[in-house]
């Protein structure tokens, strides 16, 4: 089991009497020993109260540890030793909470996954369609093109088609339809 703090020096901290503090105000707070001791007996259930609050042993793991280094360094204001196991148990929900935080604000400031790219294999088909139809379009007759780009590229009704080339209406769906046939049959035609 790690210790977080190297072994006190060999002068032990001065405790003061109430004699001493009266005088000069000072308080030594929690020692090192009873830190240390602290986080032996205490260890496995401050890393079980972050489990409650974290999914996973590694931040468990970071949360206490941190909570340790943390307490150890404010010790001289832990007033009463008896309290360090309530400012370490304090101090593993609030480190927990900060990183679950941090989880969420990741998670919201993550970039939008980019859509499914097509494959280059299937913009080189794409693009062999394309130029196809292209090729079928030129081979058609005038009034036939003019008629499947503005209806169904420009995306117009028939009746625009027709006030559009200034042609009748039967004559549209006639010239459409032709048109069509005759781009199935290009379309088909091995290459």
């Amino acid at each position: 089991m790690p210790v977080i703090a190297p072994m006190p020096a060999a002068r032990p901290a001065r405790i003061p009497n109430q004699r001493d503090g009266a005088e000069d105000g000072v308080v030594a707070g929690t020692t090192v020993d009873h830190l240390t001791e602290t986080y032996s007996a205490h260890y496995r259930s401050l890393l079980g109260l972050a489990a409650l609050l974290l999914d996973d042993t590694a931040s468990c793991e970071d949360v206490v540890q941190e909570a340790f280094i943390r307490v150890h360094s404010a010790r001289k204001r832990v007033r009463d030793p008896e309290k360090t196991l309530a400012y370490l148990r304090q101090t593993v929900v609030n480190l927990s909470r900060s990183a679950l935080r941090r989880r969420i604000l990741g998670l919201k400031l993550l970039s939008k996954p980019m859509p499914d790219m097509a494959s280059a294999e299937e913009g080189a088909y794409d693009q062999l369609e394309r130029d196809s139809l292209i090729k079928a379009m030129k081979g058609l007759q005038r009034r036939q093109r003019e008629v499947l780009v503005l209806r169904y590229f420009a995306d117009m009704t028939e009746a625009q088609v027709a006030e559009t080339l200034g042609i009748s209406l039967g004559s549209v769906k006639a010239y459409g339809s032709r048109g069509i046939a005759a781009l199935r049959i290009a379309m088909e035609a091995p290459v």
